[in-house]
Parts: C-alpha cells; structure tokens; sequence
C-alpha cells in the first residue's frame, strides 16, 4: 500500500519537522504500507482563506499527480482540509481529510469536542469545518496557541527541553476547554498532533488528546482495504459527483499556465 501525504509546510524551511513526520508516519504504518510526504512551496504561511485556497489547489494537482503515479490513497495531511470535498470528486483513489477523519473519530471517544488549533485565525474555519461533518453541536470551543510551524523546530529536531515546554504549553491551552465541558481534546493540526505523539494516553483531566496524524493515516489504510475487500467508494450522486475528464483537463491547464 502507498500512501501520498499532503502537506502544507515547506520541505526545506521546516526540514526537522519534515523529517520527523515521514519518520513517524512509516513507523506507524502497517507492514507493507508506506507513506510519501509531500510539502508545499511556499507553504502556508499567511494564515487565512486565500492562503487556504491557494494551498487547496496545489494539493488538488498533487493529488491527480499522485493517482496517475499508482498511490492507494491520498491524505490532506493539513487539518483544516481545503480542497477535501473537491479532491473527493476528481480521484478514485480513497481522499482522507485529517480534520475531518480527526473529528469523527473524536466523536467515538466523547460528547463533546475541545480544538486546540495553532493560531486564533483558525477559530472560526474549525467551527465551520465541524457544522461541515455535521458535528457543529459537538464543539465546545476552539482556541488558538498563537504559534507558526517554525515554532515546533527545536522540538522536532531533538532538543527535549522545547519538546517539554510545547507540551507543557499545549497543555495550558487545553485545560480551560476541559474546564468548560470538553471531554475529549483534539490537536487541530498536524503540527501539535506530532508534537504529542510521543506521548502515551496523554490526557488533559479526564479527556484524551486524540493523535490526528495517527487518525489520518489509520483511516487511509482502512479505506484502502475496504476498497479492496468490497469495492466500498464515495457516493457518486451529488455529494461527490464524478469530475469529468474535461473538468480535470481544464483545471491542471489553468495551472500549467500559470506555472509558465
């Protein structure tokens, strides 16, 4: 099985950080799987919508890219999940969003959900994400650490003192959610979810801290096996209709035009 990885930070400038999430990815994987992560340049850096967007439509071309190549699924490795819906309609191939595999599976764990995500910025977008899946009532709130990726190098690359204190501070944010009724915390990030990785059965009171990329990745697999097992696809009705070939023809033109 190989699994094509998107995600939404730079290979070269956050190189530790990299490293450590294909290092980890391929640990976790099941034998025989094995996952390619891809960055995107320049990443997303502006937080915002039109950041959003523009890293949703390189991740789209990547992913066509990634089926013709013969991957068996592909996973928006970038919580907040551009694109998803439309990555969904245009590949056969199973198309796995991290915040949206994170969110449904939190939801087996706890009533209500408590989103720690990286910046303020990304408050509202979550809260929209969940109403998206369907779970708007579940989330208690949302706060923001105030970081960017270049914040997690240091713990990335082996200094245990920042590890620490990123948890440390992970954990200090997450508490008042607690405090509030969330049971159940989730990293609305690669980056954090990374960064808590390491810790077995972490808790913030009574709630677990859910390991998002190890959500994304597990789901992937499973929806590779049950494509395999029964053929099982997204529903091709309006939801998530076939993207013709002209579609899908037109959209990597328009790109190609302005890579020129």
């Amino acid at each position: 099985m190989r699994i094509f990885w998107q995600s939404f930070v730079d290979a070269s400038v956050n190189a530790p950080y990299m490293a450590r999430l294909s290092e980890y990815l391929n640990n976790i994987a099941a034998s025989g799987t094995t996952v390619h992560v891809e960055g995107i340049s320049p990443p997303d850096r502006e937080f915002g919508r039109l950041a959003e967007l523009r890293c949703a439509v390189q991740a789209i071309d990547n992913g066509i890219a990634a089926e013709e190549a013969g991957f068996d699924a592909f996973v928006m490795g970038h919580f907040q999940d551009p694109g998803l819906y439309e990555l969904r309609s245009t590949l056969d191939i199973p198309v796995i969003g991290t915040g949206e595999a994170t969110l449904l599976a939190a939801s087996q764990l706890g009533r209500r959900l408590g989103l720690v995500t990286l910046d303020p910025v990304f408050e509202v977008w979550h809260y929209e994400q969940a109403e998206r899946y369907g779970l708007g009532d579940r989330v208690v709130h949302v706060t923001g650490l105030g970081c960017k990726p270049a914040d997690f190098a240091d713990a990335f690359d082996g200094d245990q003192a920042a590890q620490a204190r990123m948890i440390k501070d992970f954990v200090a944010c997450a508490r008042p959610l607690v405090e509030h009724g969330a049971d159940v915390v989730i990293p609305a990030g690669v980056l954090p979810g990374l960064l808590i990785g390491r810790e077995h059965g972490l808790k913030v009171g009574h709630a677990p801290v859910v390991n998002c990329a190890a959500v994304a990745l597990k789901s992937a697999e499973m929806w590779v096996q049950l494509r395999k097992l029964n053929g099982t696809e997204p529903s091709r009705g309006p939801s998530f209709k076939r993207a013709s070939a002209q579609a899908r023809d037109d959209f990597r033109a328009l790109l190609a035009r302005n890579s020129r």
